[in-house]
């Protein structure tokens, strides 16, 4: 039996959601209660999105295949009561035999968050903490050159495929936080925290947004290589085409 379900879970002291041959990983805590409720036997996760180590989701979403004989209520309690409290899964249903989540993922919406403002150990554990002031509107011009369809070679990691589609990016600042949301069909590898270093870079008057389109157009790293650091990453959302029976 097939089944989907949304995973939230703290980034923090994982080493990305992808197994690991060292380290915690999200996957594998997946994969190891779920085997426990199973008796035994290789159970395999799939997800929509495998974050890096130290990025956060809210909204993942995996699949997995698993024995009948449970209620999708029984399974849930007791996946629930056997992951770790920086992992959740929430929203769990049958799904179509052959259902992947990558697959079926229509769009993905990360958010960066930044904590402008003094030095502050809890909103940092979620937020990159800049002390400067940021230009919003600089950072906001510059964001709307980037969206589109376009080759995001200059800001991802090697792929045989760098175009992509980003819908929206939407820079916001909500007194001393300010959050950076960005929708798209799919990103290259750190290609969303190599978008807001280069933001930030505008927003501390260190570049401009003709540079960003220089770089954008030239496909090489020179200018856009910096990534930001995971822990103000979130996977907020994942849109599904279906997942029905």
């Amino acid at each position: 039996m097939r089944y989907c379900a949304r995973v939230e879970y703290d980034g923090t002291d994982f080493r990305g959601f992808q197994s690991q041959p060292n380290g915690r990983s999200v996957q594998s805590e997946l994969e190891t209660a779920l085997r426990q409720l199973a008796g035994g036997g290789r159970i395999r996760v799939d997800a929509a999105g495998r974050t890096d180590s130290g990025v956060h989701a809210q909204g993942q979403v995996i699949a997995f295949s698993f024995p009948r004989g449970r209620s999708v209520a029984s399974l849930a309690r007791s996946l629930d009561a056997l992951l770790p409290r920086d992992i959740a899964v929430s929203g769990l249903e049958r799904a179509a035999s052959d259902f992947s989540p990558r697959r079926e993922a229509r769009s993905r919406e990360y958010r960066y968050s930044i904590w402008n403002g003094p030095r502050s150990p809890l909103r940092e554990r979620y937020a990159l903490g800049v002390r400067e002031p940021l230009d919003i509107t600089a950072m906001t011009e510059t964001a709307r050159i980037l969206v589109g369809r376009h080759d995001f070679s200059a800001f991802g990691g090697g792929h045989l495929q760098p175009v992509r589609t980003v819908r929206s990016i939407t820079v916001r600042k909500h007194g001393r936080l300010v959050t950076i949301d960005v929708l798209g069909d799919a990103f290259l590898r750190q290609m969303v925290r190599s978008i807001v270093a280069a933001l930030l870079r505008v927003g501390h008057g260190q570049a401009g947004t003709e540079e960003v389109a220089l770089a954008l157009a030239s496909k090489g790293r020179a200018f856009a290589g910096a990534v930001a650091p995971p822990e103000g990453l979130s996977l907020r959302r994942v849109e599904l085409t279906t997942t029905k029976e």
